[in-house]
């Protein structure tokens, strides 16, 4: 299977330009800390040298909804990082000085870092969207969901889940171990695909099973992204709600041969406890295969972290396991490696690896055996 996934991904890769991708990464993220700064001082904070502010300063000067003050600690975390703000008695100070015009210009030169690959003007009209209404998302006056989904287009979402080049790594690598996987089989597969969402991975995977007779189940915890897929896929797939942090399922034990999770499991509230859940729901010899950005991107920060919220209802919630009292969302690969192991997988590794030039941008798929 190591080998199948590696094949896979690499030929998905073949030719492409992986330095180019990791610049890019560094210019999104270099902008993504300029874009983060002026958004403080747009605030009204840090106006002069020896102006100081506390956390809760911060939280109030910004409008932050309670639900993303995790996003705003993470901010002064990271700025703390780059030598960019200094932190004394709990009071900050010192935020370096960022004015409109460098954050234009560093956005603006995105789009030259952007050409030569398929996704990168989308991803980098996404980015500068997102900072743009970086104080609005800051205070639920408007959703990243309506950026990202603007008028239910799905071209977005497929430059930031399916067509950049990290992406077809892990789909391709993700597709190909599946299907060898199903075609062992001796009867027609079960496949449970959770998190589904916008279907970036399922698109990648379905046509890797046409004439295998395949039972695909598509499941997300939402209604929204169901509606989405019926209208991509049509009745070839099966439809379903599904959540990772439910405690009972309605799914019933050791049904499925396979379970496929792109991108959702780390808003597990406790990463074991979820992957004990999945491995309860494969058959013996099942198969589960997982995609997971296992890198914190600054650049993350400006958008893709407001998805990753805690409900309004609930602000204040944190994680259950490690992560807890962190602000940290996503596992190391070792982390997630060292969970399937603790959760009884078998056979658990990940592609590419941790040489690998993709490695820079963070995104691995993860395959262990029930």
């Amino acid at each position: 299977m190591r080998d199948a996934a590696s094949a896979a991904g690499e030929n998905a890769v073949a030719s492409a330009d992986l330095a180019g991708l990791g610049a890019l990464a560094d210019r999104l993220d270099e902008a993504a800390l300029l874009v983060i700064a002026f958004t403080l001082r747009r605030s009204g904070l840090f106006p002069d040298p020896a102006a100081t502010h506390s956390l809760q300063d911060v939280l109030a000067a910004t409008k932050a909804a309670p639900r993303h003050h995790r996003i705003v600690r993470r901010w002064l975390a990271v700025l703390l990082r780059e030598n960019m703000i200094t932190l004394a008695d709990g009071r900050y100070r010192d935020l370096r000085a960022v004015e409109a015009a460098e954050v234009e210009r560093a956005l603006a030169g995105l789009d030259a870092a952007a050409r030569g690959f398929a996704h990168g003007p989308g991803l980098t009209r996404f980015f500068q969207q997102s900072a743009a209404y970086l104080p609005d998302l800051l205070t639920d006056a408007i959703s990243l969901q309506a950026l990202l989904f603007a008028g239910d287009d799905l071209d977005v979402a497929d430059d930031v889940y399916r067509r950049n080049l990290a992406s077809r790594y892990t789909n391709q690598a993700a597709a190909a171990v599946i299907r060898d996987f199903v075609r062992q089989r001796h009867h027609p597969a079960k496949v449970l695909e959770v998190g589904a969402g916008v279907g970036g991975t399922t698109a990648e995977v379905l046509p890797e099973l046409d004439g295998l007779g395949v039972d695909y189940l598509f499941t997300d915890v939402t209604r929204y992204f169901l509606t989405v897929a019926e209208e991509r896929f049509g009745s070839r797939i099966r439809y379903g709600i599904f959540d990772i942090n439910a405690a009972e399922q309605q799914i019933p034990a050791h049904s499925m041969d396979v379970v496929l999770a792109a991108n959702v499991l780390h808003n597990a509230r406790h990463a074991g406890r979820v992957l004990g859940g999945l491995r309860e729901l494969l058959a013996p010899g099942g198969l589960l295969v997982f995609i997971e950005t296992c890198r914190d991107h600054y650049q993350l920060m400006t958008s893709m972290q407001f998805l990753m919220s805690p409900p309004a209802s609930s602000p204040d919630a944190d994680f259950e396991d490690f992560r807890r009292g962190t602000d940290r969302i996503f596992p190391s690969r070792q982390e997630w490696l060292s969970e399937l192991e603790s959760a009884e997988f078998r056979e658990a590794f990940a592609v590419p690896e941790a040489d690998h030039p993709l490695t820079r941008i963070g995104q691995h798929v993860f395959i262990a055996t029930a």
